[in-house]
């Protein structure tokens, strides 16, 4: 095990979540893997990785799986894979029921630090409005989701400085790419669109997300990520 304490990801079946787990098993760190249905999800275990069943939206269900030693918690969720899935099941208040039983559980379960993966689109353009905002840049059909996840992302700050859990977080700044190679380097930005900021690959997003675990720099604040750093990672 490395330096920290396991650390529980949920989402550990998305393409992010497993490019957290592959990042924290490659620094040494144990990870318990939460998804909905693990026996949807049989490549997930491995050595030094548990999967767990759990519930983002259920506080009871957080704390229940993120006790027991665990340092910090990554919400990699998302109920919507694309456009194509439609939107006839989309809980537009999924990230703020997300948020509210994460603070809450990982508080009940003594677990300090709390990662978020973002969304592009509701970081803010040149002009000063966010991106889903223009539909020219980002497609109209998606905005009902883009919408849910900046109500996640209001709560968390509504709810400032409130309890024990120190969050962050991390929005990709543009594309990103699941067969890019791990460079172990990015950017981090802040509320605005990144200029000249490159794709980044779900690997370097993985280790801007344990970088943040290992070494909180961040505090209760969103921040965008990109490629072409001249930071390295581990």
């Amino acid at each position: 095990m490395g330096g920290i304490g396991g650390i529980v990801v949920f989402g550990a079946g998305g393409r992010a979540g497993r490019a957290v787990t592959a990042e924290a098993r490659r620094r040494g760190v144990a990870v318990t893997a939460v998804v909905r249905e693990p026996a949807r999800y049989p490549d997930l275990g491995a050595e030094g990785v548990v999967v767990a069943k759990g519930d983002v939206t259920d506080p009871l269900s957080v704390g229940g799986v993120a006790g027991g030693g665990h340092v910090a918690a990554v919400h990699a969720v998302s109920p919507f894979s694309g456009p194509e899935q439609g939107f006839g099941s989309l809980d537009p208040d999924f990230f703020v029921r997300a948020a509210d039983a994460l603070l809450d559980g990982l508080g009940a379960a003594g677990v300090g630090r709390l990662v978020a993966i973002g969304l592009f689109a509701n970081l803010l353009g040149v002009d000063g409005r966010p991106v889903m905002d223009d539909a020219g840049v980002f497609p109209p059909e998606i905005r009902p989701f883009a919408l849910a996840h900046t109500a996640g992302l209001s709560r968390l700050r509504s709810r400032g400085d409130e309890g024990a859990v120190d969050w962050v977080m991390l929005t990709p700044g543009g594309g990103l790419e699941e067969g890019a190679a791990r460079t172990g380097r990015y950017r981090l930005g802040g509320e605005r669109v990144p200029e000249g900021g490159s794709v980044l690959s779900y690997a370097d997003l993985a280790v801007a997300v344990l970088d943040e675990i290992e070494t909180p720099m961040r505090h209760r604040v969103r921040v965008s990520v990109t490629g072409d750093s001249v930071i390295d990672g581990p």
